[in-house]
Order: C-alpha cells, then sequence, then structure tokens
C-alpha cells in the first residue's frame, strides 16, 4: 500500500485541517501549463475552482452543479474552467487521487476525478483506498504496477505539495471547495448554479 507510507506523504507535513465554510482570499494567479482546465483559453472568464480529492463538498459540487455548468458555460466557450488541487484531511487519499488522475494523462485527468469523488463514499465507508483508488487507475488504463509507482513518486507529489503550498501563500486559499472568478472570490462550498449563474451575468456586464 505504497501511498501510505509516511516517507511518500510529504504533503502530509503541512497539517492542513482545512474545512469548507471557513475563510478563504481573493488572490490568485494566473493561468499556467501545471494548472488542468477546461473551455476556450481565450474565454474572457475564468472560474477557477480550488478543490481536494478527498473533500465531499467538492465531490457534491462536481456531481451536482458542474455538469450543467460545463454545459452551459465550458462547452459554449463562455467560460474557462481551472481546477486547483488542495489536500485536505486524509491528505494521503486527496494526494493519491490527484497523482492517479495526473498519471492517467490530461485527457483523462478530469474522468479520473470525477471516478474519485464518485468513489468516496465507497472509501471512506469501507476503508479501502488503495482498492478503489487502483480500480480507478486500471479503468484509466494504468497497470497495478504503473499505479504503485505513481502514487509513490515522490517528485510527482512534491510538486504538488509545493501547488498546494502556494494556492495557500499566494490565494490564502484555506477552504474547499474555494470559487474565484475572474480574481473575485464568489463562495466556497458546494455553490448552487443560481449564484454562478448571478456571478458570471456581473463579469459579463463589467466587461462591456
Amino acid at each position: 500500500m505504497h501511498f501510505f507510507d509516511r516517507r511518500v506523504l510529504i504533503a502530509g507535513a503541512l497539517a492542513l485541517t482545512v474545512a469548507a465554510c471557513s475563510k478563504g482570499g481573493t488572490g490568485g494567479s494566473a493561468v499556467t501549463a501545471e494548472d488542468m482546465t477546461m473551455g476556450s483559453a481565450d474565454a474572457k472568464i475564468t472560474l477557477v475552482e480550488y478543490a481536494s480529492a478527498s473533500c465531499s463538498h467538492c465531490a457534491a459540487w462536481s456531481q451536482d452543479v458542474f455538469p450543467e455548468f460545463k454545459k452551459k458555460y465550458v462547452d459554449t466557450g463562455e467560460v474557462r474552467y481551472v481546477m486547483r488541487e488542495f489536500l485536505t484531511p486524509p491528505v494521503e487519499v486527496a494526494a493519491a487521487g490527484f497523482l492517479t488522475a495526473r498519471c492517467a494523462g490530461k485527457d483523462k485527468y478530469f474522468t479520473v476525478l470525477d471516478a474519485v469523488y464518485k468513489g468516496q463514499q465507497e472509501m471512506f465507508s469501507t476503508g479501502d483506498f488503495r482498492g478503489v483508488l487502483l480500480r480507478i487507475a486500471q479503468s484509466a488504463g494504468m497497470t497495478e504496477a504503473q499505479f504503485d509507482a505513481c502514487v509513490s513518486d515522490e517528485a510527482s507529489l512534491k510538486a504538488l505539495n509545493d501547488r498546494v503550498e502556494k494556492y495557500s501563500r499566494d490565494a490564502k486559499i484555506t477552504s474547499t471547495p474555494s470559487f474565484i472568478l475572474n480574481g473575485k472570490l464568489i463562495g466556497e462550498g458546494a455553490l448552487p448554479m443560481e449564484k454562478i449563474d448571478a456571478e458570471v451575468a456581473a463579469a459579463k456586464a463589467a466587461l462591456k
């Protein structure tokens, strides 16, 4: 069970006790090559979500709101969506989920992350974190050996840890999910579609 080895859990040293509904920040940086994105790079509106693969509120938003948001704004080219990885307890599960998604490749990243969100209930009710994540990795075309190597890769975990530290420092993120639209924090927790509609409309008006 490689990703439970404490020597690999660089991210665990952060001791992040992030909870939805705690206060967040309004900072952030421009979209970079390390970001996972959906939608047109030419879109005038960008929604950045800071989320954790082990966060139940993030999973709820992903299942209940994201499909409608994607269909209405991302698929139409109006909004570019950026997913930024954060870590909440249990950090080893969040880290392993993100590493697995990245190892699957950019074209499968969001599919794998969606499967991790959907697998949260099984993971937390059975405690079989590795088994569920391995099954997800295999469904994405990875072998067990590739999965083990992926979640045990110290360079990749350090890069993830560095990103989380940067988001904590620069964007002052302390809550997942947190949503920043065109540089403005528009909310924390599983935002309803009505709130997103209102904020997108305000952003459009500001661009005129």
